[in-house]
């Protein structure tokens, strides 16, 4: 029932994932903590910072985690890793599928006013999508000022350092190091 479950969430996730992986983030956010219950907001928010500092799209690499924790919970090991195959695959199969078929009739296609005006209205969407998803990881969840960033002191102090280093143009890599070591220093080592 779980496989079954987590397959339809992330398929509906990848057919509805417009924009890429940030903007997908508001979705998943949606069915794995709003809709499911699987998880907490603050459970989410590791898995999305896990998801941005390991290689690959963030989509599948938050897929695959949100796969593994959620049936390892209740089917252990081998039920985790399973469900990482199952959400990863649900999440692929829409894009690939529909890659397959849009390659077919897009060269054909993309100088047609329509199309064009389709993908002119999906820019301002995915932009929302993504600020959606960045004010769901900032903003506490109801209830419990402890999770998300803004009822947190040190994990605002950290974002605001961040960025102001980003604008200024930091190395991102030195930046995530850096963060990492001090949110280790302040909350101890992650655990899984």
């Amino acid at each position: 029932m779980i496989f079954w479950q987590l397959f339809l969430s992330y398929l509906k996730i990848g057919f509805f994932g417009i924009g890429g992986g940030y903007a997908m983030l508001s979705l998943i956010h949606n069915e794995v903590v709003v809709r499911h219950q699987w998880m907490t907001n603050a459970e989410f928010a590791d898995i999305v910072a896990v998801s941005q500092v390991t290689p690959g799209p963030i989509a599948i690499n938050s897929a695959t985690y949100v796969g593994y924790d959620v049936c390892a919970k209740q089917l252990g090991v081998a039920g985790g890793i399973a469900g990482s195959i199952v959400a990863t695959a649900a999440v692929c199969l829409p894009a690939m599928t529909l890659m397959l078929l849009a390659t077919r009739f897009f060269l054909k296609l993309r100088r047609n006013r329509y199309v064009e005006g389709a993908m002119k209205g999906l820019h301002p969407a995915a932009t929302g999508l993504i600020a959606a998803a960045a004010l769901m990881l900032l903003l506490p969840e109801r209830g419990d000022a402890s999770q998300g960033i803004l009822g947190d002191a040190a994990g605002m102090t950290i974002f605001a350092a961040t960025a102001i280093a980003a604008y200024r143009k930091v190395n991102p890599i030195l930046l995530i190091v850096l963060s990492a070591a001090v949110g280790t220093a302040l909350y101890g080592p992650w655990t899984i």
